[in-house]
Order: structure tokens, then sequence, then C-alpha cells
């Protein structure tokens, strides 16, 4: 373990191979977490991040400086969130989600494997016409497999993102996006309600 400018709160699991406080620039702050966290191999997280307690990393995760978790998160094997990044409490992030700067997850959220949230609509193009930012994903927010979210989107409280939906525009509380570009509608009356308070 590599271990430069960290704070760990009571009874943490630090597996081999895991980075935590890299220190990216010479004048950022540490490394903080709550108790009961488990960072398992390969896992590299840098200075200025500050975590609750009961998070869980699986293997090969980044998270970049000026992020900040909640508790009782979990962050699938391959995740990479990439700074600048506000996460609430009881979110779980399957394996190999992307998460770029300047993006907004509430809390007892769900995103499935391999969705992609991105920041930039003109990616290396008329920078000077606007500032990257990633969308806002509000509580109660489930969103699935492979699903990707377009630049400065909202998507409101408890709706739901359909695998392989292609996400251009914002999605209205309760509602479902599906399809490629997604169209939406209103959930179904059995799928109105929050997402349960678990530990992941």
């Amino acid at each position: 373990m590599t271990q430069q400018m960290a704070q760990l709160g009571l009874n943490c699991t630090v597996q081999d191979y895991v980075s935590l406080g890299l220190q990216y620039a010479p004048a950022a702050g540490p490394f903080t977490c709550g108790e009961g966290c488990i960072f398992r191999s390969f896992t590299a997280i840098y200075g200025d991040v500050v975590l609750g307690s009961d998070v869980k990393t699986g293997h090969h995760v980044l998270v970049r400086e000026k992020t900040r978790i909640g508790s009782f998160v979990t962050l699938g094997s391959g995740v990479i969130i990439d700074g600048h990044v506000e996460i609430g409490s009881y979110v779980k992030l399957e394996s190999n989600v992307y998460i770029p700067t300047n993006t907004v997850i509430g809390s007892h959220v769900f995103i499935g494997p391999g969705a992609v949230l991105t920041n930039d609509r003109y990616p290396l193009r008329r920078r000077s016409e606007y500032e990257a930012a990633g969308p806002v994903v509000e509580d109660n927010v489930t969103i699935g497999a492979n699903a990707t979210l377009l630049p400065g989107i909202r998507i409101g409280e408890g709706a739901m993102v359909a695998a392989g939906a292609v996400v251009t525009r914002d999605v209205a509380p309760w509602h479902l996006a599906k399809g490629v570009p997604a169209e939406m509608s209103p959930l179904p009356e059995n799928l109105r309600e929050p997402n349960r308070a678990r530990r992941w």
C-alpha cells in the first residue's frame, strides 16, 4: 500500500497495491474516510478526496481529486471518477462505470455496469463558449447497463434509464428514458417507489 497523505477511520481494510492520498499537486490536502471502508487491490485515490463510512471499492478503481462521497457506497471494479464530483449515500456504481468531472449524483442511486456519463458537448472544439459539466443525477435514480448520459442533463428524482439508452435531454422525475436517442414516458405505477435503503 502507498499511503502518502491519508487519514482513515476505524476498522478500515486496505489490501495490497492500494494507493491512498496520491499527491496530484504540491499543496494538495489529505485523503480522508470514515470507519469500516474497504479498499481492494489496485485502488488509487487522490488527495483532497473525502469519503464517508462503509465505502467499498472493487479492484482497479480510480477516484481523483476534489471528490466527495457519502456513506454506504460501493464502487465496483474498474470504476473511474475523474475528480470534482459529488456523490451522496447509499449509491452503487457497478463495474466499469465512468463518471466525469463536474458531475453530481444524489443518494439511493444505482448505476449499472458499463454506464458512461459525459461532460464535454464538443470535445476539443468551441471550448471558449461553455464550461464542461457532467449530468446531475437526483435521488432514487436507476440507470441501466451501458447507458450513456450526455453533458449537462438532469435525471429527475426516481427516474429510470433503460439499459443501452442514450440520453440527450433532461428526464423528468419518475419517468422512464429508453432507446437511442432516448424517448421519455411516465414510469409504470409498479415502479413509482424509492430505491430501497440498503447496504450494497
